[in-house]
């Protein structure tokens, strides 16, 4: 038997998303007690982190990744509203993690691999903050939490958003109609920093991986993060490699298994 990938939409009362699931064999490798859960930030779409599932079933760990709402690269399915988006995206890595669930026993048989005793909730970007929340769910509340966000932290700069910038200008034009018109910009990139400075979490886990070169995040952004989430009393560990931009999460691959090698002790 090998590994599977399933095709399936995500869907909750204010928006449905589509997703890809990835059953490893128990064949090939003996499946892992840890689950995964990603998702892609802002205009792009599940594709990104392809290679972080791939790594991720081929060690045998039970995986889904998803599309934001209102992205079209991913699906056709429309933000009706700015609020909806903001208050409960976050709660796609639940839904995400019951369906995974459900196909595991679909798929293999009840009883047929080991009970689920840690989650990982990680994302680039948009992602990676919508993933960082979603560690306080009541869905996660009796697992071992671990997030891994990638390419994230707090914009030092005193202008806007890189992506509000003249250098950006021409390809935003085009960014901006590949997300439904609910989820402009200078909204979410408003609501993101908001968000991060003012985060309200503690007792998580928490690892962040945001390139040298990443002229997104910009110098010091991961620092300025790190910093308000452990004075909020969270657990963070981070990694700053030297080739990591913002445009290829795909390159995170390999430092992502290898700090969740060392985390959990996989042979």
């Amino acid at each position: 038997m090998s590994s599977k990938v399933i095709c399936l939409e995500l869907s909750l009362p204010w928006f449905q998303v589509n997703a890809l699931a990835f059953i490893p064999s128990p064949d090939k490798t003996p499946i892992k007690s840890e689950w995964a859960l990603f998702s892609h930030g802002y205009t792009s779409h599940k594709g990104d982190c392809l290679n972080w599932a791939t790594r991720m079933v081929d060690g045998g760990v039970p995986c889904m990744i998803f599309d934001q709402p209102g992205h079209y690269l991913g699906s056709f399915h429309e933000v009706s509203h700015f609020e909806h988006f903001t208050e409960h995206v976050h709660e796609l890595f639940a839904e995400a993690y019951i369906r995974l669930q459900g196909l595991l026993e679909q798929q293999l048989g009840f009883g047929q691999y080991p009970a689920n005793t840690a989650i990982i909730l990680g994302g680039h970007s948009l992602g990676a903050f919508t993933s960082i929340k979603a560690l306080e769910l009541p869905t996660f509340a009796k697992l071992n939490r671990l997030a891994v966000a990638v390419g994230i932290g707090i914009d030092q700069r005193k202008a806007t958003h890189l992506f509000e910038t003249a250098f950006y200008e021409r390809t935003l034009s085009i960014r901006r109609q590949l997300v439904s018109p609910q989820l402009d910009s200078k909204d979410v990139f408003a609501w993101l920093k908001e968000q991060k400075e003012n985060i309200v979490l503690s007792g998580e886990r928490i690892h962040l991986i945001t390139g040298e070169d990443d002229i997104v995040v910009g110098n010091l952004g991961l620092e300025a993060f790190l910093e308000v989430l452990e004075k909020q009393g969270n657990v963070v560990t981070w990694e700053k490699p030297k080739r990591l931009p913002h445009h290829e999460p795909g390159a995170a691959t390999a430092h992502i298994f290898s700090f969740l090698k060392n985390h959990f002790g996989w042979t």
